[in-house]
């Protein structure tokens, strides 16, 4: 089943657009886009094959840490994770 995984890390300062640029092509081979130029956090969303939400959650991690350090950003612990499966996602676009 494909996941959506989308983690979060919050840091003690503010990310710039360039470190959200490079922390985007260190996710994109995981259909991953990133977010948080001009914030106190950086995000990435990712598309995980997984049998489950937790196993998702975990292979998403280790993805997003590589990523991280692959991007130089700051190394800050995960925050929160959230996921949806393709399914969820169509059903929320229906209602």
């Amino acid at each position: 089943m494909k996941f959506s995984v989308s983690l979060y890390a919050e840091g003690d300062r503010e990310i710039e657009l360039a470190e959200v640029v490079e922390f985007a092509d260190a996710v994109a081979m995981y259909s991953g886009i990133a977010t948080g130029a001009g914030t106190m956090t950086y995000g990435a969303q990712l598309v995980i094959e997984a049998p489950n939400s937790d196993i998702a959650v975990d292979k998403a991690i280790e993805i997003f840490a590589n990523a991280a350090v692959i991007a130089k950003m700051p190394d800050w612990p995960v925050s929160k994770a959230e996921t949806m499966t393709e399914d969820q996602d169509w059903e929320d676009a229906f209602e």
